[in-house]
Formats: structure tokens, C-alpha cells, sequence
């Protein structure tokens, strides 16, 4: 799509650190960013043809939300519900097209609760109650269905390896689940064996690459301070390597687990920690990677997690309430300062926050499932993004107006440019970032609004004199690249002071002279009252008299008995200081005798 300039209708403006948020249903053009490339989501190397972002929701047909599979194969999506707790309780898998339609509904005899795909996508694994099951992902059939330990609380099931790996947890009522002990099991020659792993409450089970999993414990009565680890699944058994706990000495800061994801190179861990946010890890050690991922938005609970299929992206689900985003999606690269976009889910139409383990995304990155659900959580959503496929370049321009022409340490001061972007208009104003660097280092002075025509500008009151540097900078967001950084300087001067007075024109040397005056200083306040110099020129010459300190309201009074008849000039000045021009004003008298 070729440039038009400002104001044009193809033009889009982008703004530094942009976070643009979106409520689900009203997406418009300016959605997700990517390039699809291949079976990778990568940056295109320039403008193509733009897809406008959509997001695609469906109305699950539960009360109750267990698990998530994505066919990248077949192009389908299954979803569980739980219904945990009663024997008499059938469960549900409804199966979705890529577009978000459904298109057949299983049934099983007894609840369902996790999901997972073998490695060619042919078999879909079930937990349900008393078994783990088997079906075709082509014709939906059942194949098999192996029985398993019983399992009232709903399992976890993760393929690796080539077989199946699962938890079960027996109690004897629902309340007990939060600190049952959960057994992890899984399907040898046809028949589940235990794996002798096994601890207290909830065990999140995730896959990764090369055969290894992540094992994962839920926050809980009996385990205030949860584990991370990482297992081999490859042998006959699990082998862990490395595992690591959270809490300090005081017991602080524990691992409040949601959901986890390892990047596909299988060199990072992401969890979804309920109290600390998006934790960020090294996989060989669990140690914190050397940049984390900022903060969720205030109000924010994390609660799901998911890398995009090239590792490119990382989508941050949240439990949030009103309009804060329950939805981050940005670059997986936490060094890319690329703004993420922001999603609110809000409503009848699209749920108040992202499900626990609730996403995942396609291989090739073109699109990202996430469940939503109500806060009273007996309502869920699917939620089916399709980000556009290309990034715009934008270009900030060089030439700067700067006013008033005279910058003022003090003072307020506006400087002045244009931005460019190729591709469709933003949804919402973009923003730019500025610094202004001076002889006290660099200092940042926020983002500002890029109006519709591309002009744009940054606000400041720069308090020290000699040069300031602008630095504007446009980060980018998933839609736009990030543009070159332009400067401009400003030689910032001393405010200006005043000094007026009121004399007579004639006084006697028997009743004094009596002179009144105003002082004024603009730019940034005196420190201290002004202390002004009087200075007095008669026909013996010029002495200096004693000096007047302003008043609070800039007022002062000189009072003086003149030694000689005839013209006498009184001077008052004032010398100025660092950020102050100095003045002086004076005033001529007849006296007489």
C-alpha cells in the first residue's frame, strides 16, 4: 500500500509505548501485527496486502471449563468442560473450525478434563473419570479407552514421548481437591502404570519440545511454597532435571501457579503466577532469565500463558475487572520494546477475563484461541483472533518548530512535529516518546497524542539554560515498525526580570525623597526574595545606599534624604542569577532645598 502524506486516508499514526485497547467484538484494522511467512509469524520486509484483524467469538455450550487442544492439522479446536465431582455427571467436548463454528459436540459417559494431541494430530487424548480416552481427530470415532485411577477433581494430560502422561486425584468430596494428593500416571502397551511422582493438590502438567514436560503445583494448604520442574518423558519413566521452589527465607513471594508455556526452541519457561505476573526462565536451570516482561496492567491477576507457534509472540491472559486489559499480546522477546496490544473483555457478548489455562495459539501464528469466562465463572467464551498479516513502516520527520522562539529556563516550551506511516488508520490516537537531554543528563518527558493530520507535540518546561535535546522515538506496536529516532536542539536562555518604579518629580532635602517600585522575575521562582542595589548621582558624585529586599508581592519602598540640591538620579538593579537575566531602572528628581 503506498505513502500518502498527513491526513491522507491510508495513512496510520503510530505512538511510542502505544497500548492500544481493544473490546472484544469491536476490533477494527488495526489488531494484531505479524507477517505470516511460511508456517512462521514474521516481520515482513515491506507493506503487503492488509488483513484486517477480527476476533471471532463463540458461545461454548459449558457452565464449566477444563481444557484447550488446537489441531493445527485439521484445523479444529476442542474444548472440555469439568463437571467434576459426580459420577452421574456426563462431560462434553465440543470441537470448532478455525473460524469459530462448531461442528460436532462428544459426549462422554462420566466428566471430561484435559486434552492433548498426539505429535502427528491424528489422536486426541481424554481424561475422563475412570478412563483416558482415544479419538480419531478426523472422523471424531473413539478408539480406545484404557481405564485409569479414578479421578474426581479433573486431570491434567499431556502427550510426550509418544504416550500419554495424565494426573488422578481420588477424594472423597470437591472441597478436598485443593490439597488431595495428585498421582501422575500414564499409558504403557495399553494399560496406565504409575509413575511414582506424586505431591499435594493440583499438578499442572505442560509439553514442550524434545520429549520434555513441565510439572507445576497449585498454590495450597498443604503446599505454601509450590514447585516448577522439568521432566524427560522420552525413557519408560519421567526423569526430572531441574525444579525449583520460589519462596524466601520468610516465606514470601511463592509461586501462585495458573498456567505455564515453554517457548518452542524449549529455551524459555513463561508462567502465569497469579501474585508475581509473567515469570520469565532460563529451561536448563529455572533460573530468572536475564530480562523479564513487564508488569500487567494494575488490577491484573495473571492466569494464562501461551508462546506463539515460531516463539515470535507471547500472549499474557488476565483475570481483571472494568476496562484494564485481561489480554497482552506482544513481542515473546522481552528486550522489544514494541507496545503490546491490549484486549478488555467486558460483557454479555465476550466474558470479563481470560480463563485459566485458557490459550493457546495456531503453528503458524495466524491465529490465537483464548477462553474468556464471567466473573461468576458458569459462562465461557471463545475467542478466536486473527491478527493482519504485515507490518507498516513510519517515518518521524526532522524538521521541528519550536515556541516561543526564545526558550526560557522556567518556562513552558513546545516543540513541534509531523509523523508519516503507510498501512490503514489506528483505531485510537497513536503517541510518540520524547527525552530532553541537557547539561543534568536525559530526562524523560512522557508520550504525546499524534493527531489526526500527523502533527504532533511535546510539552515541556526545560529548567536549566544552555542546550536541550528532543529526542523523539516512536516504538512500534504489532501493527507498525518502530520508526528512526529524530532530535532537536533548543538553546534555552535566562528568564527575563523587570524592575519599574514611581518617583516624583520634585522633593525637598527637608522632607526626603520617597520612591515606591515592583520587581518581577518570570520563569521558574526566586529561591529567595530579590535583594536590589539602590545607587544614588547627585552633583557630588554617585554613592550606593543601603538595599531593599522585595516583598512577597514584588512590591519595595526607597526613602532617602538627598544631600544636595538639584537633579538627582536614583538607580535600582538587581544582578540576576543562574537561571535569571538581571535588570535595573531609574529614576530622576528635582530637590530642593
Amino acid at each position: 500500500m503506498g505513502l500518502t502524506t498527513p491526513g491522507g486516508a491510508q495513512l496510520c499514526l503510530r505512538g511510542a509505548q502505544l497500548n492500544r485497547t481493544f473490546r472484544s467484538g469491536r476490533l477494527v484494522a488495526t489488531a494484531l501485527a505479524a507477517a505470516l511467512t511460511g508456517t512462521g509469524l514474521t516481520l515482513a520486509v515491506a507493506p503487503a496486502a492488509h488483513a484486517a484483524a477480527s476476533d471471532h467469538v463463540a458461545k461454548l455450550p459449558f457452565t464449566t471449563f477444563s481444557a484447550l487442544a488446537v489441531d493445527n492439522v485439521h484445523q479444529r479446536v476442542f474444548l472440555a468442560d469439568a463437571r467434576v465431582g459426580s459420577s452421574s455427571n456426563n462431560g462434553q467436548i465440543a470441537v470448532y473450525t478455525f473460524a469459530g463454528e462448531r461442528i460436532s459436540t462428544i459426549t462422554t459417559a462420566y466428566h471430561v478434563s484435559g486434552l492433548a494431541l498426539s505429535a502427528d494430530a491424528n489422536t486426541l487424548y481424554v481424561g475422563e473419570r475412570t478412563r483416558i480416552l482415544s479419538y480419531d481427530t478426523t472422523t471424531l470415532a473413539a478408539k480406545s479407552g484404557p481405564t485409569a485411577p479414578t479421578d474426581n477433581c479433573g486431570r491434567e494430560v499431556v502427550v510426550v514421548g509418544g504416550k500419554p502422561y495424565y494426573t488422578s486425584q481420588y477424594t472423597d468430596n470437591l472441597t478436598q481437591c485443593a490439597t488431595a494428593t495428585s498421582y501422575v500416571d500414564d499409558i504403557t502397551n495399553g494399560y496406565w502404570q504409575r509413575t511414582g511422582w506424586n505431591d499435594s493438590g493440583k499438578l499442572l502438567l505442560e509439553g514442550g519440545p524434545n520429549d520434555t514436560f513441565l510439572m507445576g503445583q497449585a498454590l495450597n494448604a498443604s503446599a505454601s511454597n509450590p514447585f516448577i520442574s522439568v521432566f524427560d518423558g522420552s525413557g519408560a519413566t519421567p526423569v526430572r532435571h531441574a525444579t525449583r521452589r520460589f519462596a524466601d527465607a520468610g516465606g514470601a513471594g511463592a509461586l501462585n501457579l495458573k498456567d505455564a508455556a515453554v517457548s518452542p526452541d524449549g529455551t524459555k519457561v513463561a508462567l502465569a503466577d497469579a501474585t508475581a505476573g509473567t515469570r520469565l526462565l532460563n529451561t536448563d536451570d529455572l533460573s530468572d532469565a536475564a530480562e523479564g516482561y513487564p508488569p500487567l496492567p494494575e488490577g491484573a491477576a495473571a492466569s494464562s500463558v501461551a508462546f506463539s507457534g515460531d516463539g515470535k509472540y507471547i500472549a499474557r491472559g488476565a483475570s481483571a475487572t472494568g476496562s484494564t486489559p485481561d489480554l497482552l499480546v506482544q513481542p515473546a522477546d522481552p528486550g522489544d520494546a514494541t507496545a503490546p496490544l491490549e484486549f478488555v473483555f467486558e460483557g454479555s457478548q465476550d466474558g470479563d477475563r481470560v480463563a485459566p489455562r485458557g490459550m493457546e495459539w495456531s503453528a503458524d501464528g495466524s491465529r490465537l484461541f483464548a477462553v474468556t469466562t464471567n466473573a461468576a465463572g458458569n459462562q465461557f467464551w471463545l475467542h478466536i483472533i486473527q491478527p493482519p498479516a504485515v507490518q507498516y513502516d513510519v517515518r518521524l520527520g526532522e524538521t521541528f518548530t519550536h515556541s516561543p522562539a526564545q526558550a526560557v529556563a522556567g518556562e513552558p516550551l513546545s516543540v513541534r512535529g509531523r509523523l508519516e506511516y503507510d498501512g490503514p488508520a489506528p483505531a485510537e490516537p497513536m503517541k510518540v516518546r520524547a527525552t530532553r537531554t541537557d547539561a543534568n543528563g536525559t530526562h524523560d518527558l512522557g508520550t504525546f497524542t499524534v493527531r489526526a493530520d500527523g502533527a504532533y507535540t511535546v510539552l515541556d518546561e526545560p529548567d536549566l539554560v544552555g542546550d536541550a535535546t528532543y529526542t523523539v522515538s516512536y516504538l512500534g506496536d504489532l501493527t507498525h515498525r518502530p520508526a528512526t529516532d529524530v532530535t532537536h536542539t533548543v538553546s534555552v536562555g535566562k528568564a527575563a526580570s523587570s524592575i519599574s518604579l514611581t518617583a516624583p518629580e520634585e522633593a525637598s532635602m527637608r522632607t526626603g525623597v520617597h520612591i515606591t517600585g515592583t520587581f518581577s522575575a518570570q520563569g521558574r521562582a526566586l529561591p529567595e526574595r530579590a535583594v536590589l542595589k539602590v545607587e544614588r548621582t547627585d552633583r557630588q558624585g554617585t554613592g550606593t545606599l543601603s538595599s531593599v529586599t522585595v516583598g512577597a508581592d514584588g512590591t519595595f519602598t526607597i526613602d532617602d534624604i538627598p544631600r544636595t540640591r538639584r537633579e538627582t538620579t536614583y538607580k535600582v538593579s538587581w544582578p540576576g542569577d543562574e537561571l535569571h537575566q538581571g535588570s535595573s531602572a531609574s529614576a530622576e528628581v528635582y530637590v530642593t532645598r
